[in-house]
């Protein structure tokens, strides 16, 4: 969630494993206190670091897609899913490091006041005032409403059933009007340079990347970053994934990652049959 990337999070949390291991155990009154201000202080700083090599980066930078178990669709699973969800990692980029790190301690692992402060340096006043603006920007800018599983399922299992019968009117159908179509391939991937947005527009790029593969590319469900998404293979290699923001019943954002280098975290699988999976027939 503070970094969206796997490798920048295990660097992060190996950085702070080694601290903790150099600190006198004498002057840390709480264990967890101290962890999280030292990791929230670590993330900040690769945030600010990530921020520079993000605007050199070739085209749309998207978070970095991970496999995580298929569950059963529960209250607090949908609460975890949307977290992880790359719709809301992509709104976390569009925080100051700051704000990121404040806004999550205190929205989703509901760190106190004064703990933020702690590892943000900051004063609890500030720190009231910059997750205030936080959350009033994520606000201000979500497009999504946090979806039952099977609901996102079902819009995905329509969107590939339109795709492959290349049907413009079923897509429009499942589009949202002002659908965005993001992709990510890091300049080591084909892909689109920028965001395009807009039903028609997007629906005819969405059937025209379906011509480029078809016959060497399948696509399969799969649960990426804490929600229903789409791995797609070229033999038994990860080409891609695909996953979507929900919102009123339609497709709202498209979220496509095929640099190579952010692909190592979700598969190959094997693919899990995915009604088996869930427990449903």
């Amino acid at each position: 969630r503070m970094l969206g990337s796997v490798e920048d999070a295990e660097d992060v949390v190996q950085e702070a494993y080694l601290r903790w291991h150099r600190a006198e155990s004498d002057v840390i009154r709480s264990a967890e206190a101290w962890l999280v201000a030292v990791v929230s202080r670590l993330s900040i700083d690769r945030l600010r670091r990530a921020t520079t090599e993000r605007e050199a980066y070739q085209g749309s930078w998207l978070p970095e897609p991970f496999a995580t178990p298929v569950n059963v669709a529960t209250d607090r699973h949908i609460e975890l899913s949307s977290d992880l969800s790359m719709a809301f990692l992509v709104l976390l980029e569009r925080l100051e490091p700051d704000e990121r790190a404040a806004f999550l301690m205190r929205e989703v692992f509901g760190s106190d006041y004064a703990d933020i402060a702690t590892a943000l340096d900051r004063t609890e006043a500030a720190c009231r005032q910059i997750v205030h603006r936080a959350r009033s920007r994520v606000r201000d800018e979500a497009r999504h409403i946090p979806s039952p599983a099977d609901a996102k399922e079902r819009l995905i299992e329509q969107f590939l059933a339109a795709l492959a019968a290349e049907d413009e009117h079923a897509l429009l159908g499942i589009f949202a009007d002002d659908v965005v179509w993001m992709s990510d391939g890091g300049d080591k991937a084909p892909s689109i340079r920028k965001a395009v947005s807009g039903a028609e527009r997007v629906t005819k790029l969405a059937i025209g990347f379906e011509r480029m593969g078809r016959g060497l590319v399948t696509h399969h469900m799969a649960w990426i970053n804490g929600e229903p998404a789409i791995l797609t293979l070229a033999g038994d290699r990860t080409a891609f994934t695909t996953s979507i923001a929900m919102e009123n019943g339609r497709i709202a954002a498209v979220f496509r990652v095929l640099n190579p280098d952010k692909l190592q975290h979700v598969g190959p699988p094997p693919i899990d049959d995915w009604r088996k999976a869930r427990g449903t027939s």
